[in-house]
């Protein structure tokens, strides 16, 4: 059977992920699935908070079938909406209202929506490179064009110019990733400003993908929520599958002023789309999230820059990455010998903007990251 000609591009890009899933499954039957160690995806390193096993057993136990199976409304429950918006307030002295945010399957189902709400055939999204490569296939099959503002190999700090050279009369929505993925950077305040200013007068929207911002120390330095009633062209979108290890749950959010762009949203959304369970596994992890946020902030910031340190002594060009997970630039093949001794890393020789040898690894648990970086260096010192 022959897909059609606009999916090929889509699969063509994903085939090393793929690929990856499949070494990784070989190599457990050949060695055991404990002698293989995952570090191409962000898989949790910490596990969810308490509350979230508790309110799904709850859930079970004691609710009516009949709701916790069905069907529920687009924009998520009140319930849950409130209780995000009321999270959101506390912690950052904002003025949410839950009609302020819409509920979705994880960010990147929100991020396919506005796509999806927003392209006709051949509108144009840009994005900064190196980025999510799952932003490409979005945008293809919505219809779109996606262009990128070339990377600063040495920097991969944003380049204004760059973006002013890539608009054109057919750009309908810029993608901003703070912190970057796969880079782990930051974008300042001052520079999102920038952007969020030429966008307004262009009539160009902004999807800021802040799915990572909870990992950073001072998230608040980052945060644009507090300027989203000046630009009603912005729209955040957060998860709980990273900062909360929820990633199986999937669950996430879209923030925004516009009320007219919400309520479109909530109608262009997938009918019946974030499950109950998930919904109120969030809500349970909005209880008392402050101390949980911490002690994962820390413990994920403590093994990153260990991690760090160690492979710079190696001799890697390892950048400072402010998410769970590293990027570091070795000598092409790396992934392969890697792999060989039980680890899977990250190839991103196929991102926008990145050649052979850049790659990037999780952060796990400290056990796994030590081990980690004993293959590494037993690898380094054959090789030398």
């Amino acid at each position: 059977m022959v897909i059609a000609k606009r999916m090929e591009p889509l699969v063509a890009g994903s085939s090393i992920i793929r690929k990856l899933f499949e070494e990784g499954k070989e190599m457990a039957k050949k060695v055991g699935a404990e002698n293989v160690y995952d570090y191409s995806l962000g898989n949790p390193s910490v596990p969810a908070p308490d509350a979230v096993k508790s309110s799904i057993i709850k859930i079970l136990d004691t609710e009516d079938p009949l709701f916790v199976h069905g069907y529920m409304s687009n924009s998520g429950y009140e319930e849950v909406r409130q209780a995000v918006a009321d999270n959101l307030n506390e912690r950052f002295q904002w003025q949410y209202k839950m009609e302020d945010i819409i509920m979705t399957v994880g960010a990147a189902s929100g991020i396919n929506d506005i796509l999806n709400l927003f392209l006709d055939s051949g509108d144009e999204v840009v994005v900064f490179a190196p980025f999510f490569g799952e932003y490409r296939n979005y945008v293809i099959t919505a219809g779109g064009v996606l262009k990128a503002v070339p990377a600063d190999t040495e920097t991969f700090q944003i380049n204004i110019d760059g973006l002013d050279a890539v608009i054109t009369e057919k750009t309908k929505l810029i993608i901003v990733n703070n912190p970057n993925n796969p880079t782990g950077q930051t974008i300042d305040r001052d520079m999102l400003i920038k952007i969020l200013d030429r966008c307004k007068k262009q009539n160009i929207v902004v999807i800021l993908d802040e799915c990572f911002l909870e990992f950073l120390d001072e998230p608040n330095r980052y945060e644009m929520s507090d300027l989203r009633g000046e630009y009603p062209n912005l729209l955040i979108i957060k998860a709980f599958t990273k900062i909360f290890s929820m990633p199986g749950l999937r669950l996430g959010y879209a923030i925004s002023s516009n009320q007219d762009i919400l309520e479109e949203m909530s109608w262009k959304l997938q009918q019946w789309n974030v499950s109950v369970p998930a919904q109120m596994a969030g809500v349970a992890a909005l209880e008392k999230p402050k101390e949980y946020i911490r002690q994962t902030r820390e413990y994920v910031s403590g093994q990153r820059e260990y991690m760090r340190n160690i492979m710079k002594m190696m001799g890697y060009v390892v950048f400072a990455s402010k998410a769970n997970y590293l990027f570091f630039k070795g000598r092409p093949g790396l992934e392969k010998e890697a792999l060989e001794a039980g680890f899977l890393i990250r190839d991103c020789q196929n991102y926008e903007g990145l050649s052979e040898g850049f790659y990037r690894i999780a952060v796990r648990g400290e056990a796994d990251n030590r081990a980690f970086l004993q293959a590494v260096q037993e690898l380094e010192q054959r090789e030398g």
